[in-house]
C-alpha cells in the first residue's frame, strides 16, 4: 500500500466528521468521534516517532502476528486495546478533529522523505519501518472506518 492510500483513508475520516456525535452501543462502546480521533492520534504519533527515530537502531523484528494481519489485510475487531498515548480524551471537539486531520495530512507527506529504516515500535508487531508504515496506517485506519460505517448504518 502506498502513501496515496493513506491519504485516501484520511479523506474518508474527514468525511466521517459530519457524524462525529453518532454512537451505537451494539457496534462499539465508543462514538464516531472517538474512532476518528484515535485513528488520527495513531497516524500523527507514528509519523512523529518515525521522524524522531534513529534508523541505525532499526531491527527487522516484525512479529508473526504482524505478518499474519498484513497478509490478511485487516485487523480483527475487539482483540486489542489502544495504548494510552493514542486514546482520545473524554471530550472530543469537532474543531480538534479538524486540526488533527490537517496535522495528519502534513505528517503523512513527510514519510516519503524519511530513511527506509526510520521506524516506530508497535506493542504487538515490533519495529515497523517506513517501508511497512503505509500499509500499517491504511489497515489500522480502515479498521476504524469499518467500525464508523457500522455505527452510522446499523
Amino acid at each position: 500500500m502506498s502513501l496515496h492510500t493513506v491519504n485516501k483513508t484520511l479523506d474518508k475520516l474527514e468525511l466521517a466528521i459530519k457524524n462525529h456525535t453518532v454512537s451505537n452501543l451494539k457496534v462499539s462502546k465508543s462514538n464516531v468521534a472517538w474512532h476518528i480521533d484515535h485513528s488520527l492520534k495513531v497516524i500523527n504519533n507514528v509519523c512523529i516517532a518515525l521522524q524522531k527515530s534513529d534508523p541505525i537502531l532499526y531491527k527487522n523484528n516484525f512479529s508473526l502476528l504482524g505478518k499474519l494481519f498484513f497478509a490478511l489485510g485487516f485487523f480483527p475487531r475487539g482483540k486489542a486495546t489502544a495504548p494510552e498515548h493514542v486514546k482520545p480524551p473524554e471530550v472530543i471537539t469537532k474543531e480538534d478533529i479538524i486540526s488533527q486531520i490537517q496535522l495528519a495530512k502534513t505528517n503523512v507527506e513527510t514519510i516519503a522523505s524519511l530513511d527506509k529504516n526510520a521506524f516506530f515500535k508497535h506493542p504487538l508487531f515490533g519495529h515497523i519501518n517506513t517501508t511497512r508504515v503505509p500499509k500499517f496506517l491504511a489497515l489500522h485506519t480502515n479498521h476504524h472506518l469499518k467500525i464508523i460505517k457500522a455505527i452510522v448504518t446499523k
